[in-house]
């Protein structure tokens, strides 16, 4: 039982972190119908820059470990929005009127030039954090039969909660949110409206990218060592989750990243932790086979 409960929380901790960087995939997906491939390379840079500002405040002296994690926060999402920004502007926008294979090999480019460039600039070695949050709670007994919740694990799940919550009532009450949602349903009558849509999808982007450099600090926080590769297989979990959940559905893109988390952590405790990746994408190709549309996404009806 002990197993179980462990495993269960390790899950819902690494799907949360797929959780939030899928939310991106899908934000983008839901305004534009296109995937993001340099997404998860925006996440790999939010690591980065969350290291560098650790190391910074510590040079600094600065010791109060809230006002280092709010200032590392600010920091990574400020990065992360303006390579966001840059990414729709460089890859996107000027191919926004061709056939929707350009933009995709476009963002492919990005997503190399971005990995390529981290790698160049900060080295192809393990960078390594200490610590920050040591410590956590222990229940049912001691030892190696208890459940082990430690205080970064709550943080992440609390992060992920309370910005879920931001952003769905975001995009469901504010007047960003209803041009967003304009925008998804028809740009070209948005426009029309008067509607900005360039800055609104601008921002799309950027929001996006906020909330994956908010899981790159999370990981660096959790794992204490990141690489310049860790952008591409965290992103392609992130996109399956997203998918599985149903692409373009801001609560999909939360399931989906639990589902997979959970998937990782089950099979990994009970099997072999080498076949995980296995294990997600043949419950990904089971539930596309009954249901093509993900779990919460809604069959799309083409325009005519």
């Amino acid at each position: 039982m002990s197993q179980f409960l462990q495993q269960t929380i390790n899950g819902l901790t690494l799907g949360s972190l797929y959780g939030l960087i899928a939310i991106g995939y899908t934000m983008v997906y839901g305004i534009l119908g296109m995937i993001n491939f340099a997404h998860g390379e925006i996440y790999m840079m939010g690591a980065f820059v969350s290291l560098t500002a650790f190391t910074i405040l510590a040079a600094a002296g600065i010791t109060s470990l809230p006002l280092a994690l709010l200032l590392v926060l600010l920091v990574s999402v400020i990065f992360t929005a303006g390579y966001g920004w840059a990414v729709e502007r460089v890859a996107y926008r000027p191919l926004r009127g061709s056939t929707r294979l350009a933009p995709l090999i476009a963002a492919i480019g990005a997503s190399i030039f971005l990995q390529n460039a981290v790698q160049l600039l900060q080295g192809a070695r393990i960078k390594q954090l200490p610590p920050m949050l040591p410590g956590g709670f222990e229940f049912f007994g001691s030892g190696a039969a208890s459940v082990r919740v430690s205080h970064v694990q709550l943080l992440i799940v609390a992060a992920t909660a309370v910005m879920l919550a931001g952003f769905t009532w975001m995009i469901s009450r504010t007047a960003f949110g209803r041009q967003q949602r304009a925008c998804e349903q028809d740009a070209d009558m948005t426009r029309m409206l008067g509607i900005n849509v360039d800055r609104t999808i601008s921002m799309t982007f950027m929001i996006g990218a906020g909330m994956a450099g908010v899981a790159g600090m999370l990981v660096t926080l959790y794992y204490g060592v990141i690489d310049f590769y860790i952008g591409f297989l965290a992103g392609i979990k992130a996109f399956t989750a997203a998918v599985l959940g149903g692409i373009g559905s801001l609560p999909g893109a939360m399931l989906g990243g639990l589902l997979i988390g959970l998937i990782e952590a089950f099979y990994a405790g009970y099997f072999s932790a080498e076949y995980k990746d296995v294990a997600v994408f043949a419950i990904l190709i089971l539930v596309l086979v009954f249901r093509p549309s993900g779990l919460l996404g809604r069959p799309e009806v083409e325009k005519v």
